[in-house]
C-alpha cells in the first residue's frame, strides 16, 4: 500500500511494487514524481527526512538528509548589513540541498532496483508532461507573483507569465534533463558534477553562498529515532534538528489526562490539546537545533516528570498567553509519503522546499527550485539555532511511525510547517482517544496554533465550540492565506495486529490517494 499527496505518485508507487520492488525503491520513485507534479512543495533542490522499518530485523532506522548553511554565510555578514532576522526568500535564505543525497542513501542501504530505474516515472511526467491537480494549482496560482521576481523561476515554472490551470499539462524538459543526468550519474553528479558545477555558478553569479565545497561536504546521518510511549503505544520521529519532539512533549502532558471523557465536553478537549501544544512550542521554539553545534536536552524533555511539571500549568477554563519554556539545564511547503510492502518494510518519507517554491529561486535551465530552510536560523548569537557557517538549521519536516507491543502499527506524517507536530498529535489522540478509524481521524477538523492566544481553528470545530473557545480567551487567527491549505495535508498506513490488512488514508485537504493491491 501507498498513500502520497498525488495520485501519479501514488500510482508510481503502485508500479514499482508490483514490479517487485520494494517500500524504499516505491518512495523513491514516489519522490521523484512529486518534485515533477507538485514542484513548489518538494524537490531535489531541498531536503527530506525518513523513518525506515525493516520487518525481517524489527529494526527502525532514521534518515536525516538536511542540508547545511553555506560556509559564506555567517552571523557577521547580517550584522554588517544591520539586519536582525534571517530573510525569508532569496539567496540569504537558501541552503544546500540534500534531498538527493538522501534519496541515494536510502537505495544503497535498503533499495532493490537501480536509482536510473526509479526516477524514470518522474523523468517521463517531466518530459511528457502531466495533469495539473486542482489542489495544485490554486497552490501554484498563489506564488505567480514570487516566481516572477527570479527569472529562471519564471520561465521554468510559468505559462507565459502565469500559474498553469487545473486539466492544463505541463511539462519540465529542463527538470527531466536534470533528472536524466542524475540518472546516470548518481549522487556525484550533484554533488560534484555537473549539477554542483550548475548551482555553484548560478549562485556565484547572483549573489548566491552555495560553493562546489559546500556541495561536495553534504553527508546525510543515519540517526536513531527518539519516542515517547502513549497510551501502550510508543510514537516515533526523528531527533533534532527536527521539530519530532514537540508531537512528542505534546502526548507526553496529554497522557495525564482522560481525554476520552473530555471529548464530550469538545470546548474543553480542544482548550487542553491546544494549551499541550501551546507549552511543547514553548519547548520547541528554546532548545531545537543541530545537535552538532548546541546541546539539545532531549532526554530531559521527554522525561515523564518533565511532562507533569508543564502539564500542571494548564488553567482548564483559561488559555495562556505565551507560556515560557520549562526550565531545564541543557549543559555545555512539503510533501509526504508513506509505503508499506508485501514484506511489511514500511517507509515514512518527507521531502521539502520549505516554502511554496522554496527561494524563489531556480537554477538558470536545470528546473532546480533551492529551498528556502535558512530563514529558520536565528541571528540571535544566543539561541542555540543560530546561523554558523555548515549548521542544520531547525526543521519543520517530520516523518513519523507508531509501534504497538513490539509491532509496526502505522507509518504517518502530515505535511504544513508549523502544524505537523500538531497534527501528528491530533491524529493520534483521535484514533487512540476518540475511537475514530483511520480515514476520519485524518479528516477530523483541526486546529492549529499559531502563537501567544492565537489558534487557526476550522469551521468543523463546530460554531458553538468554537465561541466556548472564544470566551475561554483563544483568538481565532487570521489564516496566512486559505484556512485549509493552513491545515496541512496527512497520510497514513496502519496495519491490522490480528489479519495484517493494510489500511490507508489520504487527506482531503490535498490531491492525493491512499492505492493498495
Amino acid at each position: 500500500m501507498v498513500s502520497s499527496s498525488q495520485p501519479l505518485a501514488s500510482l508510481t508507487g503502485i508500479e514499482i511494487l508490483k514490479r517487485g520492488g520494494n517500500a524504499v525503491d516505491a518512495a523513491i520513485a514516489m519522490a521523484a514524481v512529486l518534485n515533477v507534479t507538485e514542484p513548489m512543495m518538494t524537490g531535489i533542490g531541498g531536503d527530506m527526512f525518513a523513518l525506515v522499518y525493516w520487518s525481517k530485523t524489527k529494526e527502525l532506522k532514521g534518515l536525516n538528509a538536511s542540508g547545511r548553511a553555506p560556509r559564506a554565510l555567517s552571523l557577521d555578514y547580517f550584522a554588517k548589513k544591520n539586519v536582525k532576522q534571517m530573510p525569508q526568500f532569496g539567496m540569504e535564505a537558501v541552503t544546500v540541498p540534500g534531498a538527493f543525497d538522501g534519496w541515494v542513501a536510502l537505495n544503497e542501504k535498503y533499495g532493490t532496483m537501480k536509482l536510473a530505474d526509479l526516477l524514470a516515472p518522474a523523468i517521463a511526467y517531466a518530459e511528457n508532461g502531466f495533469p495539473v491537480m486542482e489542489k495544485t494549482a490554486e497552490d501554484w496560482e498563489a506564488e505567480v507573483d514570487k516566481l516572477k521576481q527570479n527569472a529562471a523561476a519564471a520561465s521554468n515554472y510559468l505559462v507565459d507569465g502565469r500559474a498553469p490551470r487545473a486539466g492544463e499539462i505541463f511539462r519540465q524538459r529542463n527538470l527531466a534533463r536534470t533528472l536524466r543526468t542524475l540518472a546516470g550519474g548518481g549522487r556525484d553528479a550533484f554533488y560534484k558534477g555537473e549539477i554542483a558545477k550548475a548551482i555553484a555558478d548560478y549562485c556565484a553569479k547572483n549573489g548566491g553562498f552555495i560553493t562546489l565545497e559546500d556541495l561536495a561536504a553534504t553527508k546525510h546521518d543515519w540517526v536513531d529515532p527518539i519516542s515517547t510511549t502513549y497510551r501502550g503505544y510508543t510514537v516515533y520521529e526523528i531527533p533534532p534538528n527536527g521539530q519530532g519532539i514537540t508531537a512528542l512533549l505534546a502526548l507526553n502532558i496529554l497522557e495525564g489526562f482522560d481525554l476520552k471523557k473530555l471529548s464530550a465536553q469538545p470546548e474543553r478537549y480542544y482548550h487542553t490539546l491546544i494549551e499541550a501544544t501551546k507549552l511543547a512550542f514553548a519547548d520547541r521554539n528554546r532548545y531545537i537545533a543541530d545537535p552538532t553545534f548546541a546541546k539539545v536536552p532531549v532526554t530531559q524533555l521527554l522525561s515523564k516528570d518533565y511532562a507533569a511539571r508543564r502539564r500542571a500549568l494548564i488553567d482548564p477554563n483559561k488559555a495562556l498567553d505565551s507560556p515560557p519554556p520549562g526550565d531545564i539545564n541543557v549543559g555545555s511547503d512539503t510533501t509526504y509519503l508513506t509505503v508499506v510492502d508485501k514484506d511489511g518494510n514500511a517507509v515514512s518519507f518527507i521531502n521539502s522546499l520549505f516554502d511554496a517554491f522554496g527561494s524563489g529561486i531556480a537554477v538558470g535551465d536545470t528546473g532546480i527550485v533551492l529551498q528556502n530552510r535558512g530563514s529558520s536560523f536565528s541571528l540571535n548569537q544566543e539561541h542555540p539555532n543560530r546561523l554558523e557557517p555548515g549548521k542544520r538549521p531547525f526543521h519543520t519536516i517530520i516523518p513519523a511511525m507508531v509501534l504497538k507491543d513490539g509491532k509496526l502499527f502505522m507509518s504517518f506524517g502530515v505535511m504544513g510547517g508549523a502544524i505537523q507536530p500538531q497534527a501528528h498529535v491530533q491524529v493520534l489522540v483521535n484514533l487512540i482517544d476518540r475511537g475514530m478509524d483511520l480515514q476520519q481521524a485524518i479528516d477530523a477538523g483541526r486546529y492549529r496554533f499559531m502563537s501567544g492566544k492565537s489558534v487557526l481553528m476550522e469551521d468543523e470545530l463546530g460554531a458553538s465550540v468554537i465561541e466556548r473557545l472564544l470566551s475561554m480567551g483563544h483568538v481565532r487567527g487570521k489564516p496566512p492565506g486559505v484556512l485549509r491549505s493552513s491545515m496541512g495535508g496527512g497520510q497514513a498506513i496502519m496495519i491490522d495486529p490480528v489479519s495484517k490488512t493494510l489500511m490507508g488514508a489520504s487527506d482531503p485537504r490535498k490531491d492525493g490517494m491512499a492505492l493498495g493491491y
